[in-house]
């Protein structure tokens, strides 16, 4: 059994699609904790009504903070933390927890276009998805729109899933992507929840296990799993105007928390 945990505001089309392929791809029973920023467009009562546990904020809340609510009422030892603009790919779960359970990881996230087993590899995929979405953008972003950039962008999907399955079985790469990220509750009392300073929570977390590992050992640095490439639909809504958020004057950059020094293992994670 596994908890997944996602943070939502609106993009009601967006969810839909996000639930369809969790509950079609997904291998483990899980249950879906959705933390909703006070969405107005009826999200809130889809994911109610498939029987999601729902908490409703009164305002548009940081990542970390959402995600650390969702931590307090989770059920289950695997924490799945993920985007909901999202697709994942099949038995998505299962695959990353038996890579981490192999290389005696604790925290871990899926690849995707964001970051693949090689710069080359990477750059590849980034043009083919910035041609892809700058297109089919233009038709707005509706299911049949968001369908149709997937298709083009994988071809099947379930055949792309497998061969990179069978290809890169059990590799990892130390790094992050961020739209998937998987943990073990055993890692929090070595690192501790989200940091709710930091909305740059994904890179806060690699250099906290980073650090962590170097003076301790007893956990190991975020790791990508080669294996599972779930796809992100990236920066969706950077034309919408969110809402502030509620605690946005909480919150740090990675340089108020991090020394240079300790930023300095984020800037060779791409090659």
């Amino acid at each position: 059994m596994i908890s997944i945990i996602t943070a939502i505001y609106n993009q009601r089309s967006v969810n839909e699609l996000f639930w369809h392929y969790l509950k079609l791809y997904t291998h483990f029973p899980f249950e879906l904790i959705i933390i909703d920023n006070n969405s107005n467009d009826g999200s809130a009562d889809f994911f109610e009504s498939i029987g999601a546990t729902v908490i409703r904020n009164q305002g548009n809340y940081s990542y970390p903070f959402s995600q650390n609510q969702g931590i307090k009422i989770a059920k289950y030892d695997w924490l799945c933390f993920l985007n909901n603009d999202i697709i994942v790919s099949p038995q998505w779960d299962q695959k990353i927890i038996e890579s981490m359970i192999y290389h005696s990881l604790e925290v871990a996230t899926s690849c995707g276009i964001e970051q693949v087993e090689n710069i080359n590899a990477t750059k590849m995929l980034k043009r083919r998805w910035q041609r892809i979405k700058g297109f089919l953008s233009l038709f707005g972003y509706n299911k049949t729109t968001l369908n149709l950039m997937h298709r083009w962008m994988y071809g099947d999907w379930e055949d792309f899933s497998h061969k990179r399955n069978i290809d890169f079985l059990k590799s990892i790469k130390e790094g992050f992507v961020g739209n998937t990220v998987v943990m073990n509750k055993s890692v929090f009392p070595k690192i501790g929840l989200w940091d709710e300073r930091l909305q740059a929570a994904d890179f806060d977390l690699y250099v906290r296990t980073k650090t962590r590992h170097e003076k301790f050992g007893d956990v190991k640095p975020v790791h990508i799993c080669l294996d599972v490439f779930n796809h992100h639909y990236i920066r969706l809504t950077a034309k919408l105007n969110y809402p502030r958020f509620v605690d946005f004057n909480n919150l740090i950059s990675l340089e108020d928390k991090w020394s240079e020094s300790e930023l300095s293992s984020l800037r060779n994670l791409n090659s």
